[in-house]
């Protein structure tokens, strides 16, 4: 991961960075993989990691939850990579039941994106996609 670099010290937010796209995920599996999961534990991030690398990324952090979700996961990409993309490479394989996937911003991502936009608030609207499969 590469640092921020600084034009001028005297502004908040850095005006330049040299950094790779950012996802969180939140993901629910389905009751198979978890049965799966359950039985060969040896890898129990493979479900998560397949995907990701499957389009270029990298399982940056992810940890279990006890919450709605299963999951959650952050990762990285070299380049933007659609919502609908990782969406359909996790559900692939079957294991996923539920995916919420949001690209993440730096503060100075934001603050430039707050700033293209005028003095309207930015906001990135995360996608839920459901497997109807799983959901029956």
């Amino acid at each position: 991961m590469t640092r921020a670099h600084y034009a001028n010290p005297d502004l908040p937010f850095p005006q330049k960075e040299l950094c790779m796209c950012r996802y969180s995920h939140q993901i629910s599996f389905t009751s198979s993989a978890w049965h799966s999961l359950v039985q060969d534990a040896s890898d129990p991030l493979a479900a998560i990691r397949q995907p990701i690398e499957s389009l270029g990324g990298t399982l940056v952090a992810a940890f279990f939850t006890e919450d709605s979700y299963d999951v959650l996961a952050m990762s990285e990409f070299p380049d933007v990579v659609s919502l609908d993309d990782i969406s359909i490479a996790f559900y692939a394989d079957g294991a996923v039941a539920t995916i919420r996937s949001s690209l993440l911003l730096t503060a100075s991502q934001a603050h430039e994106a707050k700033r293209k936009s005028g003095t309207r608030c930015y906001r990135m609207e995360a996608r839920e996609r459901v497997l109807a499969a799983s959901a029956r």
